[in-house]
This record gives structure tokens, sequence and C-alpha cells, in this order.
């Protein structure tokens, strides 16, 4: 994941200032604001010639180290707890949904980690993987952690015993899922085969997709079927007990890019399905006919010519329902987070980050949605007025991956700064 880059512009050039006005669909004004008064060289070569070059040599270094101490010292940091065990990029964090109280962590450096929220002491550390550790979740009960790393080693710990019971191999894993009332878990993988394993026993089940990436999957709430997206665009409905396709979604149905991202409302009946092609599909998940194509054109207006590289490059990164109200979100990664009305079927607010959007949480009980960006900060929005509520900084580089606690009073937060952290979310309605 690239970060976004840009260094500050040299001495003596014309700087640029990039002006938005507030207001939606206001336009943006490139204003060059040039300093008239730059001296010539004349005046350059009379200065230099009583400057003592050696000591001046020392000035200046000394004013590059102090600026940097100063950009250090600049880190706004509200997290409560930082949990530092990490030695690269941390891809991955999962709260245990019992008392949550625990985190487990995964990260580039082949490590997985469950550790206490409250102070960031590690528990134990979930060891053997020999790859980059890019899933990690606890069982429905937090009886058991599942780690998961990009070569396909799965491995499964019991947490009061800080013991693993289990592991599999499979293909190039691309998500793993544990089912919302069993001790069951699932995986996709890079060869588009699901896997279905119960828990210690081992039991397996495989569910035979197209042949290219599962790339995303979601078990919905009656824990009978799963939603699996795939690299081609399509998607398909599985019956977990028959191993069988419920329903296809290809072509027009289907998404014209590769699966990002799937989602469902609280009982099932809707599922949110997001792609590489910005569209994302709103599916009955009873009868497999999509409702809605929810469309980035219709958010974002269509790019000038100059723009449109990067508009090539934009995503749907994250999707979910809101549980107390009939609204959706989406986030791209332009940093546009939409916010649909399911009952019109209508754009009700758009929220512009300043940079991509990584994924995105509703609140369990209240209609407001959590998002984490490439720019390292967590955002609260209320999604009845769009309004940002408020805003948690602390990591130094792009956030990866977070995780709400129940009551939504507690965020955990994975980065490439080697780093997770713990903010204690703090509203006035609490």
């Amino acid at each position: 994941m690239a970060e976004p880059g840009g260094g500050a512009a040299p001495e003596g050039s014309a700087a640029l200032l990039l002006l938005e006005a507030g207001g939606d669909g206001d336009a943006e004004e490139l204003v060059e604001v040039v300093d008239l008064e730059a001296p010539g060289p004349d005046d350059l070569a009379s200065e230099m010639e009583d400057v003592d070059l050696e000591e001046e040599e020392v000035a200046w270094e000394t004013e590059e180290e102090d600026e940097g101490v100063e950009e250090g010292m600049e880190v706004q940091d509200d997290s409560e707890v930082t949990f530092s065990k990490h030695t690269a990029s941390v891809f991955c964090v999962s709260i245990d949904p019992k008392t949550n109280t625990l985190a487990v962590t995964g990260g580039e450096d082949d490590k997985a980690y469950v550790w206490h929220l409250s102070d960031g002491e590690l528990l134990f550390e979930c060891s053997g993987h020999k790859d980059s550790v890019t899933c990690a979740g606890f069982s429905h009960d937090s009886t058991f952690v599942a780690t998961g790393d990009m070569s396909g080693l799965i491995k499964v710990w019991r947490v009061d015993t800080k013991e693993e019971i289990w592991s599999f191999e499979v293909g190039d894993l691309e998500w793993m899922e544990w089912h919302p009332q069993a001790h069951i878990l699932l995986a996709g993988t890079a060869d588009g085969n699901s896997w279905m394993w119960k828990i210690p026993g081992g039991d397996c089940k495989t569910f035979q997709g197209p042949n290219c990436p599962a790339t995303c999957g979601h078990v919905l709430p009656d824990g009978k079927r799963a939603v699996v997206g795939y690299e081609d665009g399509t998607v398909r409905f599985w019956d977990l007990k028959q191993g069988s396709s419920l329903h296809v979604l290809k072509g027009q149905d289907g998404h014209q890019g590769p699966l990002t991202c799937v989602a469902s409302n609280k009982d099932g009946s809707l599922v949110l399905m997001g792609s590489v092609d910005c569209h994302a599909k709103l599916v009955n998940s009873a009868t497999g006919k999509v409702v809605f194509v929810f469309r980035a054109e219709s958010v974002v207006p269509k790019p000038s010519a100059s723009e449109s590289e990067e508009a090539e490059s934009n995503s749907v990164e994250s999707l979910g329902f809101c549980n107390v109200m009939p609204l959706a979100a989406v986030g791209y990664l332009d940093g546009t987070l939409a916010i649909y009305d399911l009952t019109t079927q209508t754009l009700r607010h758009k929220c512009q980050h300043e940079s991509g959007i990584v994924q995105l949480l509703w609140e369990e009980n209240s209609p407001v949605v959590y998002t984490c960006s490439l720019d390292g900060a967590v955002y609260l929005w209320d999604a009845r007025s769009g309004k940002l509520i408020s805003e948690y900084r602390g990591h130094s580089a792009e956030i990866l991956d977070f995780a709400l606690n129940k009551d939504a009073s507690i965020v955990v937060t994975t980065s490439g700064d080697h780093q997770a952290k713990v903010f204690c979310v703090q509203r006035p309605d609490r």
C-alpha cells in the first residue's frame, strides 16, 4: 500500500497553495504564490562575502537536526496504550468478543500476539508463522484465537491455556473469518477455494469457486450461508451444510473487477458488495437479485483528463450497514465516505477525507460510523448529519486495520509504523 508522499518545495521556488473553498461542489482554486522580493545574484554575492563558511555549515546542520526533533514532537498522540512488540507493519487486529479485554494483532514480522487492552501487556505469542500474518480473530465466545499468514498456514490457539490446538496449510490466504455461533473457521484462498473447518476436530469442507482468488468472504448472521467474492468479479452464495452454491452473480449482476469487501445487515436479508470497479451492489440474499447499484460517479464528479490516472486507482475499500437506521456506508480509496439511505436508495451525505479510507465500522447501537485512513487518523462521523464528531491521532504512518469494542468506547488500530494503539473514545452522549 503506497504511503502518501510529497516533500516541501525548495526555498526560492514558487510555492503552490491549494485553497479549498468550503461546502460541497465548490471549485478548488490553485493559486501560485511567488516571492517577488527574492534577492538577485549580486545581492547574494555581497551577503556571502562576510560569512565564515565553516561556522555557517555547522549552523545549517544544527538547524536540520532541530527541524527533525520539532517534526517528531509535532506527532499528536491521543492513544491511551501503545503495543510495540511488532518489528514491522501491523496488518490486522481483532478484539475478543466475550470480555472485550484482549486484542490479537498480526504483522509483516511473521508474528502474532495476544495482549491486554488495558495496559498493552503480552498474554502470549502465537509463534510458528513463516510469512506475514494477515488474518487474526477470536471465536464467537473468545475460547479460541486463529491466526493466518500469507502463505496459507492457519493456526488456532486456546486462549485460557495459551496452547496451539490445531493447524492447517492451504494455498495463499486471502481472508479468514469465524462462524458467528460455532467453533467453525472459514477461509478463502488464491486458488479460488473457500474452506470450512470444525475446531478443534478439524473436519473439513471445501467450496470450489472459479479458477481465481476468493478475495473476500462473510458468513451470514443465520450461520447457514456464506457469501464469497472473487477476483473475476463474480459472487457466490454458499449453503454451508450442503456445500452447494445457492446463487451466482456474474456478468451484469457481478462486478467488472475484483471484489474487495462484503458485508450483511443485522438479519442477513441484505448483502452489500464492493469492488475495484467503484461500484457497491446491494443484493437480496434470499433471491440473489441485485436490488440497487451505488456508483462512485454519483458521489465523485467525473475526473478531468489530468486526474484520470488517479481516478483509475479509486476503488471501494470498505462498507457496512447501520444497525439502528436504514443506512449504509461505503468508503473509497480516494477518501470519500458515502452514506446512503437504503429506503430511498439515494446518497444522503458525502464526507471527505484528505487520504484514502482503509476501513469503516459502524457503532453497534447508534448511527455513528468510524473510518480509518492512510493519513494515520481515526474519524467518527454522525451519519444523520454527515458531520465529523471527532478524530483521533497517534500513528506516524497509515492505519492498516482497526477494531471497535461492543459499546464503542475503545478503538484499537494497527499501522505501518509497527505499532498497535488503543484509543478511548469520549462522546458527550455517554
